[in-house]
């Protein structure tokens, strides 16, 4: 059987522009686009919310979000900031939830890919 790599191994071996067909390839790839969209969306701002990145993600990445977040906070990639803003959606009626930051890992995670496409590109 083999070992599942952790969201914080994805990211870093990943390329910023897979083939479609390599993410449908993957059994979870809808999760993985979400936690990418994360990772990026991280990159681009200081602290970001759940709120923030339903703005930007398609309604089909609604489900995986909170997933996504969860799996990139076990594998230590972001981290809670201890502060909480009311939820925007309906469903939650305004119920606090968390505001993130990247890690030190995922800071270390996101140098590496640059550097690495950095090297590809020399």
């Amino acid at each position: 059987m083999t070992r599942r790599l952790t969201p914080a191994e994805r990211l870093a071996s990943a390329e910023k522009d897979l083939l479609l067909e390599e993410l449908a390839a993957q059994s979870e790839w809808s999760q993985f686009l979400v936690e990418q969209a994360v990772f990026h969306f991280g990159l681009a701002h200081d602290t970001f919310s759940a709120n923030d990145m339903r703005d930007v993600l398609p309604e089909l990445g609604h489900g995986y979000l909170g997933a996504a977040i969860n799996a990139l906070r076990q594998g230590g990639v972001i981290e809670h900031t201890r502060l909480y803003v009311p939820s925007t959606s309906p469903a939650t009626h305004g119920h606090p939830i968390a505001v993130w930051r990247l890690s030190v890992k995922g800071l270390v995670i996101a140098e590496q890919r640059r550097a690495a496409r950095a090297e590809r590109a020399a």
